[in-house]
């Protein structure tokens, strides 16, 4: 059986936990408001798992994470995802959303486009608020078409959203439409 195992880690967002299966990732907790929980919250998205030191690539897939949640631009689209794990549906969802560069948004309808089903904007959203990797499938470049941002189902809501895309330059002038609406 491939080794499988979690490990809790230190971000400039505060601590977040990362669980792997073999190759591929398992999913990414974020932290929760009020406190550190990060390893309490790993035991119960992961029964069974525990906490170990991570395989390299996992190390490798830290770093990257902590860069990008330091404002530096990284790439986490090649970090492998158990997607085994989700729907056919889900997994078009989230590889569409790898895509999307640090420091750019796209709406939930452009993101159903994309996949092919362009009529699929709250079904892009409910896949979307189920995200197992968060960070890893930016799930927080995503928004609403009327200029909010949209859910983010993570703890802080979108408070973490606001952050995360505030770290990634997505409100720098060279980013934002010229004509967008007011952020909500």
């Amino acid at each position: 059986m491939p080794e499988s195992g979690y490990t809790l880690f230190e971000t400039p967002v505060g601590r977040l936990g990362i669980a792997w299966k073999g190759d591929v990732l398992a999913g990414i907790h974020l932290p929760a408001s009020g406190g550190d929980r990060s390893g309490p919250g790993m035991s119960r998205r992961f029964p069974g798992v525990e906490e170990r030191r991570p395989p390299k690539w996992v190390e490798g897939a830290i770093e990257s994470i902590c860069g990008l949640l330091g404002g530096v631009h990284a790439d986490l689209s090649a970090i492998p995802l158990d997607l085994a794990a989700v729907g056919a549906f889900e997994a078009s969802v989230y590889r569409a959303s790898q895509a999307i560069p640090p420091g750019c948004t796209v709406t939930y309808g452009e993101l159903a486009t994309r996949i092919g089903d362009r009529g699929a904007a709250r079904a892009v959203g409910q896949a979307l608020g189920r995200n197992p990797w968060p960070i890893v499938v930016p799930c927080h470049r995503v928004t609403a078409a009327d200029g909010r941002f949209g859910g983010f189902s993570a703890p802080g809501g979108i408070s973490t959203k606001r952050r995360l895309l505030e770290i990634e330059g997505a409100f720098s002038v060279d980013r934002l439409p010229l004509f967008a609406p007011p952020l909500k």
